[in-house]
């Protein structure tokens, strides 16, 4: 475990700032995804609304991605690049995963929304994948361990049968897009650091209807389930508060 930077009431307010940007895009995205439009042109719509708001895309540039938005369709876990090429259609489910900076602090969220009608089991792993994104933020308390959160996503999710993918983890949020602590979506509860007022955390379950395993394509960076099964993710970012956890990536 690395050092866990507490944040300022300042600190956690330009975060919050930068959240409530990628809440907002988020929302306009939501209302773009339906069939026939392109990855690439949700990814262009995403960068001219932050670019309005004078902030900067966080995901642009870094470790070489090539794009302001992450838009993974059915079994793409994460990562996804945006293209010219890949079309929503009828049935997908596309997650949408977005980070901004804004005066050096960064916010970050994510959602999976349906294009068009989904059938009703899909509905339930959306349903369900949010679900254990709320039932970790729940635990995000004072004195709480850091894993507790963990291990809610966790019993949250495989009451229902799926899967946790364990090769990506929530993270701190601050100055950095990915801080200490690593925030597992898996194991036991009870353990790792306790949490304290000034945390700010990125809680982000990846849920799998099939297997856990993942595997990476060969653009380097678009994660798919091995077992060809939907996933979905949602993320918010979190502020541990006295007053208990404060979800800022909202609007």
């Amino acid at each position: 475990m690395g050092m866990i930077i507490l944040k300022s009431k300042d600190e956690v307010a330009k975060i919050a700032y930068a959240s409530k940007i990628v809440a907002e895009v988020l929302q306009v995205l939501k209302k773009n995804v339906k069939a026939g439009i392109t990855t690439k042109e949700l990814d262009r719509i995403a960068e001219e609304y932050i670019i309005n708001k004078k902030c900067i895309p966080a995901f642009k540039g870094y470790r070489n991605f090539p794009a302001t938005l992450c838009v993974s369709i059915n079994d793409e876990v994460v990562h996804g690049i945006p293209s010219k090429k890949k079309i929503l259609k009828d049935c997908d489910i596309v997650g949408l995963d977005l980070g901004v900076i804004y005066d050096g602090f960064y916010g970050d969220a994510a959602l999976t929304v349906p294009v068009g009608d989904i059938p009703p089991a899909t509905q339930k792993l959306l349903r369900v994948t949010e679900a254990s994104l709320y039932a970790g933020i729940r635990e995000a308390q004072v004195g709480q361990r850091l894993s507790n959160i963990s291990n809610a996503v966790q019993v949250c999710a495989e009451a229902y049968g799926y899967s946790l993918v364990t090769e990506f983890v929530g993270h701190g949020i601050g100055r950095s897009l990915h801080e200490d602590p690593q925030v597992p979506n898996f194991g036991p509860p009870g353990k790792g650091p306790r949490l304290r007022a000034g945390m700010v955390l990125a809680i982000e379950p990846m849920v799998n209807m099939g297997k856990s395993e993942v595997r990476i394509l060969e653009d380097k960076w678009t994660a798919v389930t091995l077992d060809h099964s939907l996933s979905a993710h949602f993320e918010h970012t979190v502020a541990i508060t006295e007053n208990g956890p404060v979800i800022l990536s909202c609007v």
